[in-house]
């Protein structure tokens, strides 16, 4: 609700020469669509964390199917916007969506179903790595071309939860090394071709970046802004470097935070409200009992910090310039939307783990989840471990510290 607010006040003081070009002047328009969006994005919260989480496994895979033919149209029939076609109109409504977005959320979902289900024949190479690996490859390639950062941020969100899934680390490197080929395969493909397309951009914002030569306005005009903030900033709507930014209430939004309210107020509490939210997202994967709801909310919430970071790295001049929105915090539908969407999923494994801890779960038996896995728990509390007797098996004495069991239903 803090990040919704900064959105609030940031894009109405960042949209001034928005307006004066498109709007005549009328500064208010943004102010009242971005309230609209934020409005409706609460909403989206509010609906989709009331959904029991075990429903989002048993649509993963058509939301997957979905996805990937979306992201395929948008590659050949998308709406250009700044030179990348990452967009589809929606008729009648004149609202455009990044399918990107939707696409990572669906991926998600499908991880968390094949990993939560295959706990107890994880080292299954076709079975498990080969079904997780070939939805990676396909969902990110069809990104790739129109999306870089998008493509490198969902690949990264992929192989972590791939790795908190205790997937073999033989395998996550084989799956690194097939992102990596593909990728080169890409561009040579591209570059043999003449059909350049997005690369000559990458290959333009790496080498300024490297070398610090060439045009670089965009980071340059961030790096004025932050210097002109200084510690406590110049005062909200006083920014002056929202009238040179291309974007800065996008892609630069940080930026202009920190020049109106300082590094200290608003540049350190962005970051630490980002961390904050990370960190009771692991609180609530560590006391999720369903291993599907743990995996769900792990992804979902790495995904989005992971943007967020990526877009105030650019803002400061860490990394290259790239196309990440501020989740939550940039204008735009699509993006609180889709993010709100998460949220949302987040909030619901949270509802659903209070729900079973205040009624039969509360011995601390993880019950049945939809995707058929049910999980014994590790260490009896309270009572019941005073109650429950050693193993009389004495091979299974020496296996105390095992991981939880999982017995598959019909």
């Amino acid at each position: 609700m803090i990040l919704l607010v900064i959105s609030l006040l940031s894009v109405y003081s960042s949209t001034g020469s928005l307006a004066y070009q498109h709007r005549s002047g009328n500064t208010f328009f943004y102010l009242f669509r971005q309230l609209k969006f934020i409005l409706l994005g609460i909403l989206i919260i509010f609906f989709v964390h009331l959904i029991p989480y075990r429903l989002f496994s048993r649509i993963s895979i058509v939301s997957l199917y979905l996805a990937i033919p979306l992201l395929f149209f948008t590659l050949i029939a998308g709406t250009n916007i700044n030179e990348a076609t990452r967009w589809l109109q929606i008729p009648g409504t004149g609202l455009t969506i990044q399918p990107s977005d939707f696409a990572k959320i669906a991926l998600v979902m499908y991880m968390a179903k094949v990993l939560s289900v295959n706990q107890n024949n994880i080292k299954d190479f076709k079975g498990v790595f080969g079904k997780l690996s070939l939805a990676i490859v396909v969902t990110c390639a069809l990104i790739l071309p129109a999306n870089f950062s998008t493509a490198a941020i969902l690949f990264l969100t992929a192989f972590s939860l791939m790795f908190v899934g205790r997937i073999p680390v033989k395998y996550l490197g084989m799956m690194m090394f097939t992102g990596i080929f593909a990728l080169s395969i890409f561009i040579g493909g591209a570059l043999l071709l003449n059909k350049e397309g997005r690369i000559s951009t990458w290959k333009h914002r790496i080498e300024v970046f490297t070398q610090g030569e060439g045009d670089n306005y965009q980071a340059d005009q961030a790096k004025v802004a932050i210097v002109q903030g200084g510690f406590f900033g110049k005062g909200p709507g006083n920014s002056t470097q929202r009238n040179l930014l291309p974007h800065p209430y996008s892609d630069f939004i940080y930026a202009i935070i920190i020049e109106e309210y300082g590094s200290l107020v608003g540049g350190v509490l962005v970051l630490a409200l980002y961390l904050w939210l990370f960190f009771r997202a692991g609180l609530i994967v560590r006391r999720s009992r369903s291993t599907y709801g743990a995996f769900l909310a792990f992804g979902l919430s790495l995904g989005l910090v992971l943007q967020a970071f990526v877009n105030m790295a650019v803002a400061v001049g860490l990394v290259p310039v790239t196309g990440q929105t501020l989740p939550l915090v940039s204008m735009g539908g699509s993006s609180i939307f889709f993010t709100s969407m998460a949220t949302g999923m987040i909030l619901s494994v949270s509802w659903g783990t209070k729900e079973m801890a205040g009624g039969e779960a509360v011995d601390g038996t993880r019950e049945k989840t939809e995707e058929g896995v049910a999980e014994k728990p590790e260490h009896p509390v309270g009572a019941d471990a005073k109650s429950q007797k050693g193993p009389k098996d004495p091979k299974n004495a020496k296996n105390k510290t095992r991981q939880p069991e999982f017995e598959l239903n019909d």
